[in-house]
């Protein structure tokens, strides 16, 4: 008879048990210390999230001695001045640079080698998210996604923080109006780790991938816990039927809460009037981005 070979009878020798292990523990501490895709987190992660910023809503989150090398296109406006001020506030020196510094011809896996020993933590927004990924594999420095044109997980993390001090959000319906992009594909993000109930309301042939997709805007309204916008963009034509308007939100359950995407267009997206309407919770909701910016910097920088 002949002997068995180990991989024939399911035996894995140790070194092969200890380097799976490991491999497992580096793919988890890459996800945890960065934030380029939402769903790369797990709900815990997310808790402490949250928790961190309850503590620095507080005043009293944890404080750093080091920088943060930051990289902004001039048209950023709430998301940079809240990672900006937040990391002031957290005695972290923030050290900008247009997003365009990542198109040079210099290959990535250099800049981001150079700048690990000068700093703690790089926040990136530039449309190609393959940039900050190829910044993640190259450094232990945590990368976070300040937005993308695939997804913006800050903005999401930061109204669902808002949301949670006031309701049980898996209990909440999410109903996104418009058209695939990254704020939608953020929530999807969102939905996938935390179990959200979230629905797309727009023309099927616009919906994101795998999306629930309703077309009928009266009907998704009629129950729809959140509302939830983004701009109509070029599809501005197509989406005109899908406006939220002050009679469309009257036409919702009581409590439902409007919270359009910024920057909103009056006379796109949303009418002027539906500004007007008690749902909306826009400007006060983005109030959070300032705390939950600084815990997701913390969670990172811990983490690392």
């Amino acid at each position: 008879m002949q002997p068995q070979h180990a991989a024939d009878i399911g035996y894995s020798p140790p070194c092969s048990i200890f380097s799976a292990v490991i491999a497992t523990v580096l793919v988890y501490l890459y996800r945890m210390r960065n934030l380029i895709h939402l769903d790369d987190w797990s709900p815990e992660d997310i808790h402490q999230v949250f928790s961190l910023a309850d503590k620095y809503q507080a005043g009293h989150g944890p404080r750093f001695s080091g920088s943060v090398v930051m990289f902004f296109p001039p048209t950023s406006l709430r998301t940079r001045v809240s990672f900006e001020r937040g990391a002031a506030l957290m005695n972290l020196q923030t050290i900008l640079f247009p997003s365009e510094t990542l198109d040079k011809p210099e290959e990535l896996t250099d800049i981001a080698k150079y700048l690990q020993p000068w700093t703690d933590a790089l926040v990136v927004r530039h449309p190609d998210i393959t940039k900050l990924e190829q910044l993640a594999s190259a450094t232990s420095l945590p990368i976070i996604n300040a937005m993308t044109d695939v997804n913006h997980p800050c903005e999401v993390l930061s109204d669902l923080y808002a949301l949670h001090h006031d309701h049980k959000i898996q209990q909440l319906r999410f109903l996104f109006v418009g058209a695939d992009g990254n704020i939608v594909r953020a929530w999807q993000e969102a939905a996938n780790v935390l179990g959200l109930n979230l629905i797309q309301c727009c023309p099927r042939s616009l919906a994101a991938p795998s999306a629930n997709t309703i077309e009928d805007l009266h009907d998704a309204i009629r129950s729809a816990d959140v509302i939830l916008t983004d701009a109509h963009g070029s599809f501005d034509q197509r989406l005109a039927p899908y406006q939220i308007t002050q009679e469309l939100l009257n036409e919702a359950p009581e409590g439902v809460i409007f919270n359009p995407g910024p920057p909103f267009m009056r006379g796109a997206e949303i009418s002027a009037d539906a500004l007007e309407h008690r749902a909306f919770v826009g400007h006060r909701f983005k109030a959070s981005l300032l705390p939950v910016q600084q815990a997701i910097m913390a969670f990172c920088i811990r983490s690392f």
